[in-house]
């Protein structure tokens, strides 16, 4: 891994290691040793083989979801109290938050939507914008009996 350098904002390093998070946790097997080939291994073609089980794939998931879930704490904390039920606002966290959960599922074969993402998305909610109310009252159709006898029903 490349050295770390001071960096004038932190911002930069928190996406890397989100980074690394996702695509790097299992991927890369350094060092691993080459067998079962009749040539050298350094003239063999590279071969690429994941035997992922089920268990490992679990984990892995469960830790690049809990990153997810860190970078989206992060992100909440330039969010003011003020500010969390302000749509403009908290879409891009929100969004990250979703868009993270939902592809490191897809790359990993775990499938989406699932308990452990809906875990996160509700615990966000229950964190972060259980106080938030629809400005505007939503009016919803009454009951279909009830609307046949508004219609029928003479003014």
């Amino acid at each position: 891994m490349a050295p770390c350098t001071q960096m004038g904002s932190s911002h930069l390093s928190r996406g890397l290691l989100l980074l690394w998070a996702l695509l790097g946790t299992g991927l890369c097997h350094v060092g691993a040793e080459a067998e079962g080939f009749s040539q050298d291994a350094r003239t063999s073609p590279p071969v690429t083989m994941f035997n992922w089980t089920a268990q490992l794939v679990e984990e892995m998931y469960t830790n690049i979801t809990q990153k997810c879930w860190e970078y989206f704490v992060d992100l909440m904390r330039n969010v003011t109290a003020s500010e969390l039920c302000e749509w403009k606002v908290i879409s891009r966290p929100y969004s990250l938050l979703q868009a993270c959960l939902e592809e490191s599922a897809d790359r990993l074969r775990y499938g989406s939507p699932n308990a452990l993402a809906e875990q996160y998305i509700f615990q966000s909610h229950h964190r972060y914008f259980h106080n938030c109310t629809l400005e505007h009252r939503v009016y919803f159709d009454p009951p279909e009996d009830v609307l046949l006898a508004m219609i029928i029903a003479p003014i």
